[in-house]
């Protein structure tokens, strides 16, 4: 634990050192005119009208005005940067309301990435390309949702064999959620795996019907993922970097971080390395979870005691706790013991004292009356209405529970777990019950705050089209059609979640998550019109030009030549404002 808090100390100096350079830069005089306009598109200003307006002026990162063409013209002057948007539809930049962005990001420029991949033999042929980059006895990484594979026409997952042609002198390692992984007899042979008393508490490897082994492994893959090779430093930054772009390359502008497993405060340190730097594209707002099962309250009291809440900056600050605030209410499948529901109430209820968000995952409605019943008792003690407490996943949502949540404030961070395991739903529970997961218009109703988002990246894609694309269709990976009509947003409520609802979980709904003036010119200019486009193809959409405080972070086709070579430093020192 030593050297967890030392990680904590030392993440907290470099927040404190960067953050005296950013006041430290002199602040610009507003000029008259704008630095950029936007003319001739379509822009959904995701106002409390869901107005739509023709034009956009930004002035020193912020947005000046939204109109009409005639009205923002007057503001261009003779430096002004005009970008005519042809009729394209712009939007405020996404931002998902709970990504494992942190740790994504670390291991993406070593990892070979599935998402997006549109078979397995494509995959497959992506895992044979990194081979010819890498040297021999490089690891091969690959974590997907399982839904990755849902998509394949195959419709199933590789084999031992696949891999060991694809890559036959390199050690290959693919995983599923966490759930299920391959491996090649060289990963197997680098970890020193032969029989189940290798692995990990837990897991177990798969074999044929013969009894053979098939490379494939089954269980809790949180462990066996730990000992794979972790990335240098360099590449957990060059990761960041990457990720990120990618992430800006579909019109996301900002994540929530709610921690999770296989993430410790020494692994921010690239994260925090890029901000400092001046390099983050990315607007990010962070949970802390606790670490060592049974001392979670002595961890919290002691690295937060230098980390107040909303610690940081614009780009990236400390978000509170979560999502697991203890592991005994991580993930349970039934009741907890008292004890364990009296550490947990001891530490929430120490959040709520100190001013701070809480984000806790959840499962299931048969027993989230264990985690509401406490909230309720700190509610009476220290009112969290305007503290962004959330409560995540929870497809199942009764309207005894939402009522609940509502009656204290609590948010919903829905997710697209419907996409990824619909099907199984489905079977389990009955099409009628997964007809109405997840209720977003009876909570929409109750006037709970909806927002939108992915859980990615070992889980759920972290496409944002894709999740946009579920709000409506409520068509599973496979594509099972769902959801009835009842519990499905329109068009504005689905973007409004993945806006505004995400905007106000990072508590920063006045200052993003909508296109109106004196909010951050933070956008993603479509390539495809959100509103009108079939509901088949908003998948499909990608940003041609992503802004954010007024800066290009990603510019491809027509804007391609805007993405020039910018010193992200102006992002950073600009999103301080």
């Amino acid at each position: 634990m030593k050297k967890q808090i030392a990680d904590l100390v030392k993440m907290t100096l470099v927040v404190a050192a960067a953050m005296a350079t950013v006041a430290a830069a002199p602040a610009p005089a507003w000029a008259q005119s704008a630095d950029t306009i936007l003319v001739n598109g379509k822009i959904l200003t995701v106002d409390e009208q869901f107005s739509t307006r023709q034009a956009l002026a930004i002035r020193e990162g912020k947005i000046a005005a939204v109109g009409s063409n005639a009205e923002i013209k007057k503001l261009a002057g003779a430096k002004t940067r005009v970008i005519d948007l042809q009729g394209r539809t712009v939007i405020p930049g996404l931002i998902d309301d709970h990504m494992h962005a942190t740790r994504a990001a670390l291991s993406f420029s070593t990892e070979v990435n599935w998402i997006g991949a549109k078979s397995l033999a494509e995959g497959v042929a992506r895992v044979h390309d990194a081979a010819q980059r890498s040297k021999p006895g490089a690891w091969l990484i690959v974590v997907t949702p399982p839904a990755t594979v849902d998509t394949f026409p195959e419709k199933r997952r590789p084999t031992q064999a696949e891999l060991i042609a694809a890559a036959p002198n390199n050690p290959v390692y693919v995983q599923l959620a966490y759930g299920w992984a391959m491996m090649t007899p060289r990963a197997l042979a680098a970890l020193h795996i032969s029989s189940d008393a290798d692995l990990p508490a837990r897991t177990k490897l798969d074999r044929d019907a013969s009894g053979n082994l098939t490379g494939g492994v089954t269980g809790n893959m949180v462990e066996l993922f730990d000992r794979l090779p972790k990335p240098t430093f360099e590449e957990q930054i060059a990761g960041t970097k990457e990720f990120f772009r990618e992430l800006n390359r579909l019109g996301l502008t900002g994540v929530v971080d709610p921690g999770g497993n296989n993430v410790e405060p020494g692994d921010y340190q690239a994260l925090f390395k890029v901000w400092k730097d001046g390099e983050l594209t990315l607007r990010v707002s962070y949970s802390l979870c606790g670490m060592t099962p049974g001392k979670e309250f002595e961890e919290y009291k002691n690295y937060l005691a230098m980390m107040p809440m909303g610690f940081g900056d614009a780009m990236l600050r400390f978000n509170g706790l979560g999502e697991r605030i203890t592991w005994a209410m991580n993930a349970i499948n039934g009741e907890a013991s008292d004890a364990d529901h009296e550490s947990y109430y001891q530490i929430v209820r120490w959040a709520a004292q100190h001013g701070m968000t809480v984000t806790m995952h959840w499962g299931s409605d048969k027993n989230v009356n264990q985690l509401l019943t406490i909230w309720e008792r700190v509610n009476r003690e220290f009112p969290i209405a305007k503290l962004r407490w959330t409560v995540a996943h929870l497809n199942d949502a009764s309207p005894a529970s939402l009522e609940r949540m509502k009656a204290m404030g609590v948010g919903w961070t829905v997710q697209d777990q419907m996409y990824n395991s619909g099907d199984d739903v489905a079977r389990q529970q009955g099409a009628e019950a997964a007809r109405r997961m997840p209720p977003v218009m009876t909570a929409k109703k109750m006037g709970i705050v909806i927002a939108g988002g992915t859980d990615a990246h070992r889980v759920s894609t972290y496409n944002p089209f894709t999740v946009l694309q579920w709000f409506l269709d409520g068509k599973t990976a496979s594509g099972a059609a769902l959801r009835g009509p009842e519990e499905t947003p329109s068009r504005a409520d689905a973007l409004r979640f993945y806006t505004m609802g995400s905007a106000w979980v990072a508590n920063d709904e006045t200052r993003r998550g909508s296109l109106e003036a004196g909010k951050f010119a933070d956008l993603a200019v479509l390539s495809t019109d959100y509103m009108t486009a079939p509901v088949s193809e908003i998948g499909d959409t990608v940003s041609l030009l992503t802004m954010v405080d007024g800066k290009v972070v990603y510019a491809a086709g027509p804007y391609a030549q805007l993405e020039k070579k910018q010193d992200r430093r102006e992002i950073s020192e600009a999103g301080s404002r």
